[in-house]
């Protein structure tokens, strides 16, 4: 396929959905709604689920179920945030803020108060693996904390309960949390609180596809199984519950197969102009380069990678607000290095050391620019659409 780039943009994507959301249960924000689901939103609710397909990007959806429930009940279809992964998106859904506001990024960013690079979701040391809990303070509550929609939403709209439905092993962020560990359990627990009396807003997140998407990549079976079969679950779902429901569905992220993979241990000539390992993702990958060696660096690095990889300045980077607008986070210029590689193909640069192997490289994954991975779509269902 051909390796067509889609910018993220902030007037159109993932974080106008939640905008949306928010502007609905008059939260204050800066940040501009979407317009198509502001129409679905003008009738007043007593629930509005929001259900993130972790994965389900628009090309894989019109390439499962063109003509589909899903399909037929697309609203519109929005760009990622920058970059196209989860850290990033599901933060964003999270705090109703782009990554330039809240700092979270991608998986493994450079905490200099640790000497560490961290991954961000599952609160880890990124090369080996090691526990971090037992530091003297906890970076994730006090330097890349952030207010919560569910408190906003809470405090806006006193009426109004605010869930969150989730695995297990995932962050607790809002005071009322439901665990499911499947989609079943997701469906049958947003049935339940449908049910209960008085105003909601559920959030609920399923891991998959993209856990399926990861291993067996875009075209599997497996994945293909999934999407029709949380399609045809939730079409049922949707029949079920009350009149004064609306069911909201997007995604995070999309995914595209990888065809090549880089160490850059295998380039010594790269490592020679480095004084950190590189870090975020094997799609967006952060470097720190020495002083004095930029230009050795950039015409080192575009002569291996320049058909595979967009190599840019922080500076640049910034400058053209990959990350979005609004109020800087204080650790984005630490969390970024001095150079950001983004990759504009089906290749990845593996986040490793010589003391420990990075991780193995999957079937799909995302975080690039491609139109698979920065485009999903915005479903809106309600009781007249689903008759």
């Amino acid at each position: 396929m051909e390796n067509k780039i889609k910018l993220p943009d902030y007037k159109h994507c993932i974080l106008n959905t939640i905008t949306s959301i928010l502007k609905y249960y008059n939260v204050e924000t800066n940040h501009s709604s979407l317009k198509n689901l502001d129409k679905e939103l003008e009738k007043k609710y007593r629930n509005v689920v929001f259900i993130v397909l972790d994965g389900l990007g628009e090309y894989i959806l019109e390439d499962v179920s063109p003509n589909s429930y899903f399909s037929k009940n697309k609203i519109d279809c929005v760009t990622s945030v920058y970059p196209s992964t989860t850290t990033a998106a599901l933060t964003t859904y999270y705090s109703g803020k782009p990554p330039y506001e809240t700092g979270w990024i991608a998986w493994s960013q450079y905490f200099k108060e640790y000497g560490r690079a961290i991954d961000m979701l599952p609160h880890k040391e990124s090369y080996l693996g090691e526990d971090i809990s037992k530091a003297r303070i906890n970076v994730f509550d006090r330097i890349v904390n952030y207010k919560t929609i569910f408190e906003q939403i809470e405090e806006a709209s006193p009426n109004v309960k605010a869930y969150e439905v989730e695995p297990a092993y995932a962050d607790r962020r809002s005071k009322r949390t439901v665990i499911a560990d499947n989609s079943d359990e997701m469906i049958e627990n947003i049935k339940d609180l449908c049910n209960l009396s008085g105003e909601k807003f559920i959030l609920a997140y399923s891991d998959n596809p993209d856990g399926l998407l990861h291993k067996y990549g875009t075209e599997s079976e497996e994945a293909k199984s999934f999407i029709k079969n949380i399609e045809e679950k939730i079409e049922e779902m949707c029949r079920d519950l009350p009149e004064d429901t609306i069911v909201i569905i997007s995604a995070d992220h999309g995914h595209k197969d990888i065809e090549k993979v880089y160490s850059l241990l295998d380039y010594p000539e790269i490592q020679e102009c480095l004084f950190m390992p590189v870090s975020l993702e094997s799609r967006v990958v952060g470097f720190w380069v020495k002083e004095g060696m930029e230009k050795i660096f950039e015409e080192r690095f575009n002569k291996i990678f320049k058909e595979e990889f967009l190599l840019m300045t922080k500076k640049e980077f910034l400058e053209k607000n990959f990350l979005g607008f609004g109020e800087k986070h204080p650790k984005i210029d630490d969390f970024l290095g001095n150079y950001i590689a983004l990759s504009i193909s089906s290749s990845i640069i593996k986040i490793e050391t010589f003391l420990a192997d990075g991780k193995p490289a999957k079937k799909s994954t995302h975080c690039g620019l491609s139109e698979e991975e920065m485009l999903v779509p915005v479903i809106s269902i309600n009781k007249n659409k689903s008759k």
